[in-house]
This record gives structure tokens, sequence and C-alpha cells, in this order.
């Protein structure tokens, strides 16, 4: 119970901020009027996929399955490689990546826009310098193999092979 009580609180702080409150600001509290239907759309769909890949990853993945939560003061007991972090290393900030993409074209804001970009290169930087030697020294030969197995950002076609023909 504790790892979902403080995920929740890191939720509500820290994507929170990122992903609500500071959009927000952005684009000035309101809603732009006269949106065309199509970005509209397409940035709600987005908006629902960020925060469906965010919160199954963090409640799902980190608080039950990994015992912990997205906080790097407080983080997973064990290597989660289950469930979306079978397919792409870091489905929490794409999420949160999504989510802000996705206000930018419900509100049809450059400025948005240009703010996920700037997370997008923020999150990189933090994923390759702090997050991933964490792991690595935290889970070694383990944490190397999901390396190699999964890719950092965006997920490659799946590769299904039928059963009995060869690797696997």
């Amino acid at each position: 119970m504790k790892p979902i009580l403080q995920t929740l609180l890191f939720t509500a702080c820290v994507p929170g901020t990122v992903a609500g409150l500071v959009p927000w600001l952005l684009r000035g509290g309101a809603a732009a009027p006269g949106v065309p239907a199509a970005p509209f759309w397409l940035g709600a769909a987005l908006l629902v996929l960020g925060a469906a890949a965010y919160l199954h990853t963090a409640f799902w993945g980190f608080a039950l399955r990994g015992r912990g939560t997205p906080a790097p003061v407080a983080p997973t007991a064990r290597l989660v490689v289950e469930g979306l972090h079978a397919h792409v290393r870091n489905p929490m900030y794409l999420g949160v990546l999504l989510m802000v993409a996705g206000q930018g074209s419900m509100s049809w804001s450059s400025t948005l826009l240009g703010y996920a970009a700037a997370l997008a290169l923020a999150f990189h930087l933090f994923v390759v310098f702090y997050e991933e030697p964490t792991l690595r020294r935290q889970f070694g030969a383990a944490y190397e193999e999901y390396l190699r197995r999964v890719p950092r950002w965006i997920p490659r076609p799946s590769r299904r092979q039928a059963p009995g023909s060869g690797n696997g």
C-alpha cells in the first residue's frame, strides 16, 4: 500500500506539474477558441493515450510489480520489464510527452509544442546521464540484457515467430 500512496503523491506533484499546471499556465488557463476539429481530436487522443500509459506504468508497473515508485528517491525494488516496459524502456516519460503534445494540439499552441520538445530533450538527458547509469549499478547484468532487448524511446515492430520456427 505504501508504494501506491507514494506514487500517487509523486504523480500529483511531478507529472501533475509538468503535464498539468505548466501547460495550463503556458496557454493562459483557457482553451483557445476556434481550434480546428482534427487537431483538437488528435490532441485529445494523445492526451488520453499518454495519461493511460503513465498511469498504467506508474501504478501497475512500478508500485505493484516493482514495489517502488517512479520517484528517484524511492525506486523500485525489482527491475520492471513487463507491461509497456517490454516494448519501450521509458513509457512514463513518453506518456507525459504525449499528454503535453496532446494539449498543444488541442489548444493549437506552438508554445506547448515547443515545451514538449524541450521536455523531450530534458527527459533524454536525464535518462542517459542519471537513470541508465543508476539502473546499471542497481540491477547489473539483468539491466544490461534489458538494454539490449528493448529500445529506449521508439518501440520496434513485433517480430513474432511461429512456434517451432527457430530462435526463441
